[in-house]
């Protein structure tokens, strides 16, 4: 549902968030754990997806654990398990359903738990899901990259996540292209929203205020 705030402010303020992140440090894999903080923010880009006259959002994200932001951007990179990156998971499911792979209905199992994995991974073929999840890694680290920046408080940075992912989703301009992966996903927000996300779509979005504290912490320039 469209916000109150209005669509061209909301596209107005879109267009300023892509300029202050394309404008800051980009990390893409191999990255160093090093130059990213413990607690914090990460905004994504993907080869080939363009708005606002820049690299296009496709995705913003942040952790509920202290300290785990390190760790998190590593489930979705490096750690070759589905089941602990629903990032990932969306991944695979485009790769599988562009090709009409059966297996898409495997890769939709959760083997998280002991219980699950006794009960669902009998007929699974494992030798095949180790071969999608190397798939999507290849995916990922060829074609994202990403930026970060540091928001210690849990509250804080959940709250400035949905405002932020609410904004790029409200905004007319933000499309992607039309070889974008995402366009073959079975989930119908992520077609929709063009955005590797199916939470906190559509909500409230960066208010003035928020555009302000959120200049002050990465620093930025108009």
């Amino acid at each position: 549902m469209q916000s109150r705030l209005g669509s061209d402010k909301i596209s107005a303020n879109c267009a300023l968030l892509h300029r202050w992140f394309n404008k800051m440090k980009v990390h893409k894999f191999p990255f160093n754990v090093n130059e990213i903080p413990l607690n914090g923010i990460y905004v994504l880009f993907e080869k080939g997806e363009l708005a606002h006259g820049t690299n296009r959002i496709v995705r913003i994200g942040t952790h509920t654990g202290k300290d785990q932001l390190r760790s998190r951007l590593e489930q979705h990179f490096v750690n070759e398990n589905k089941d602990r990156s629903i990032f990932r998971r969306n991944v695979g499911r485009c790769i599988l359903n562009k090709t009409k792979d059966p297996f898409l209905k495997d890769w939709e199992m959760d083997l998280t738990t002991r219980e699950a994995k006794d009960k669902l991974s009998k007929g699974m073929d494992f030798e095949k899901l180790t071969k999608v999840e190397k798939m999507v890694s290849d995916y990922m680290q060829e074609n994202f990259s990403f930026v970060v920046f540091e928001v210690d408080k849990k509250d804080k940075r959940l709250g400035l996540e949905s405002k932020m992912i609410s904004t790029v989703s409200l905004c007319d301009e933000c499309v992607p292209s039309k070889d974008w992966l995402g366009r073959f996903s079975p989930k119908e927000k992520v077609r929709e929203s063009g955005l590797w996300l199916v939470n906190e779509l559509y909500k409230t979005p960066m208010s003035e205020k928020d555009m302000d504290e959120l200049k002050r912490t990465i620093n930025a320039e108009d």
